[in-house]
């Protein structure tokens, strides 16, 4: 339930109606609220708009418009989801400060520190990390980051908001790049992509170990409840082993950059480390759909 507090979140503007964005929409939408949508690409709007409303059926409280300064002017909260690029955000948040001085703004970067998008701006202590995982209907948790001025006023409301949306709202309370699930991630694609580059085993390998090891355990227990678990002593005694041979690279691997150079995008361009067969990446979403919401409701 809402608080009687001035600042608590009422009203909400999403910028930014690509796949994140209009599914962030849907969810509040769900939960009471009112949303509205805008992108700088006009021709998205349409579709954006019957998908959110498609996730909060009966509800009237989704729209779109393409004005961005009257989208966020009477909004108590605006969540920033376009590209990830610092320059463009920078230049969105300055441009909806000016329209919304007190509003709640939040972006929703899955790496760049709030930090850096917000350095210079005005009313700075309003600013979050709001950094919701794909796809965000289904993951429960939303990383909520704490910037360099960001008020403890601010980190409540939008963990407010996020517990009214049924979502679980957890506290990065330093601004590092990746926050917190995006460095773990990261850490174990390194080491994934080095196992490949080294020649230790091939990539159907490297998934097919993940899948039906560790990915089976951490749906269950984290890594950190699992090194108490099977014991610390044994847990300093296997980092004595491995971390010394474990990729500590501080750049992208070489053979990353040659498959981005080649075209070799994945999914998206049907060769990547694996072949991508026409609609293989849309069976790959809905199987991975059907899996979180297993996970999830189990």
């Amino acid at each position: 339930m809402l608080t009687d507090s001035p600042h608590a979140v009422r009203s909400v503007a999403i910028v930014g109606a690509g796949l994140m964005g209009r599914r962030i929409a849907g969810v509040l939408a769900r939960a009471g609220l009112p949303v509205i949508l805008t992108d700088a690409n006009p021709a998205v709007l349409e579709d954006a708009l019957t998908e959110a409303r498609t996730m909060a059926p009966g509800t009237t409280c989704i729209t779109a418009e393409a004005d961005l300064s009257a989208v966020v002017a009477d909004a108590d909260l605006v969540i920033e989801a376009i590209v990830e690029n610092l320059d463009a955000k920078r230049a969105l948040f300055a441009a909806v400060r000016a329209a919304a001085p007190e509003a709640l703004l939040a972006s929703n970067s899955s790496v760049i520190p709030i930090s850096r998008i917000t350095e210079g701006l005005n009313r700075a202590d309003r600013t979050v990390g709001m950094h919701w995982w794909n796809p965000p209907d289904l993951i429960p948790i939303v990383e909520v980051i704490r910037g360099t001025h960001t008020s403890s006023e601010a980190m409540d409301e939008a963990f407010e908001v996020l517990e009214l949306a049924g979502k679980i709202p957890v506290r990065v309370q330093r601004d590092v790049p990746g926050f917190v699930g995006n460095r773990l991630q990261h850490a174990l694609w390194r080491e994934a992509i080095d196992l490949v580059a080294s020649g230790v085993c091939d990539a159907e390998t490297v998934d097919l170990v993940v899948r039906n090891t560790i990915g089976l355990r951490l749906g269950a227990m984290g890594p950190i409840e699992n090194a108490d678990y099977v014991g610390l002593d044994l847990t300093l005694a296997i980092h004595e082993q491995v971390l010394p041979s474990i990729n500590s690279d501080p750049h992208p691997n070489p053979l990353l950059r040659h498959k981005v150079a080649a075209g070799e995008l994945g999914a998206k361009s049907g060769q990547g480390f694996l072949n991508w067969p026409a609609d293989s990446r849309r069976a790959a979403a809905a199987r991975l759909a059907t899996h979180i919401s297993q996970q999830v409701h189990a």
